[in-house]
């Protein structure tokens, strides 16, 4: 029987930190930054997001964990890290910055979620 977990603390600032880190995309790209027309940042960003807030089962902070680790390597991997500290376009690095952010605390949150979720429970 699947058990619907109520929306912990956690599981918010999960879902806070992908709805955020996709505010910072939308700024990058008002900002001019080449983006095809439907990011598939998004779908990585707003599908683990909905899970979060709509699924609720134990595992569904695993989703953000692989999102936030697969953004947060590809940030370095593809070297756009470099537009985090280039100003010249200071919109692109503001939105650059959310995104970075709000992915590492949702990454983060997903791991304290994951571990308070399958943490055994003693009364």
């Amino acid at each position: 029987m699947k058990e619907n977990l109520p929306l912990s603390p956690a599981g918010k600032l999960i879902a806070t930190g992908l709805v955020t880190a996709t505010a910072g995309v939308i700024i990058q790209i008002v900002s001019g930054h080449p983006y095809p027309k439907v990011p598939p940042v998004f779908f990585i960003l707003l599908i683990p997001a909905g899970l979060v807030i709509f699924a609720r089962q134990r595992w569904v902070p695993v989703i953000a964990i692989i999102a936030g680790l697969f953004l947060t390597s590809g940030l370095f991997a593809s070297g756009a890290y470099v537009r985090l500290f280039n100003l010249t376009n200071a919109g692109d690095s503001v939105g650059l910055w959310i995104q970075t952010i709000g992915v590492v605390a949702a990454t983060f949150a997903g791991i304290v979620a994951i571990i308070q979720n399958y943490s055994v429970k003693t009364s």
